[in-house]
């Protein structure tokens, strides 16, 4: 019986580059897995129109009847639904540490960020969802402005630098990827946020001398045959 085709709801800019971070933790635990899928790019107007209007956010994933939102929820259903390919989790204790480190990750690393990209979030999206884009978010933002918000953002960059310091203590224990020997979904959750300011910056995130984060990241931009190499990315350290 021919396996039904994963197909995989993506957020988009106008060159065409997947930009959200949650999309890329699940392109890569597809990856993980080996499990090919179709992208299906979207722009950030296009997802109340796809898929009945049941999801607001991406990723979504598409497999014969099951349509899983949310990348944590299409995680733990690889695991479920493909119990023959390279467990994502190994045990509950596994994926109760890497929710703690998403935790982590969300409220001291991606809500910083962005404060430092949301305009070139903005800039880089299609030109058809910029209107969009700046209203929700000056909304988010309580009627700030997008450039308001930014306008120091070279003053606070030392900040998220230094916000990455756990990283960087963990990766100089001597394991090569922060799973250890081998990468699990920290990583992914990780490399994820880095892609997303890789699709967009107009301001590189990391010093050049940041060698432990910037090894780990051609690690991690490696992994599965390359699947993080992307000539549209922008620097992330100079």
């Amino acid at each position: 019986m021919t396996q039904p085709t994963i197909r995989l709801y993506e957020l988009v800019l106008e060159n065409g580059r997947s930009a959200s971070p949650f999309v890329w933790r699940s392109r890569y635990a597809l990856a993980h897995k080996g499990l090919p899928f179709e992208p299906v790019p979207l722009g950030f107007n296009d997802l109340r129109r796809v898929l009945g209007g049941r999801f607001k956010t991406v990723p979504v994933l598409e497999e014969g009847e099951h349509c899983i939102g949310d990348s944590w929820d299409i995680a733990e259903y690889l695991d479920r639904a493909h119990p023959d390919g390279p467990p994502i989790f190994t045990n509950a204790a596994e994926r109760a540490m890497v929710r703690m480190f998403d935790a982590w990750f969300s409220i001291e690393i991606l809500r910083r960020l962005f404060g430092l990209y949301v305009l070139d979030v903005h800039d880089a999206a299609r030109p058809e969802d910029r209107a969009y884009f700046r209203q929700s978010r000056e909304a988010w933002l309580k009627g700030e402005t997008l450039e308001s918000h930014v306008a120091d953002r070279e003053s606070r960059l030392p900040a998220v630098r230094d916000a990455l310091s756990p990283l960087r203590q963990h990766l100089s224990r001597g394991a090569p990827f922060i799973g250890g020997d081998s990468p699990n979904y920290a990583d992914y959750i990780a490399l994820g946020g880095f892609h997303w300011v890789a699709s967009v910056s107009t301001l590189p995130l990391l010093a050049s001398e940041d060698r432990m984060l910037c090894d780990w990241l051609e690690r991690g931009f490696d992994l599965y045959g390359g699947i993080g190499r992307d000539a549209r990315m922008k620097p992330l350290a100079t």
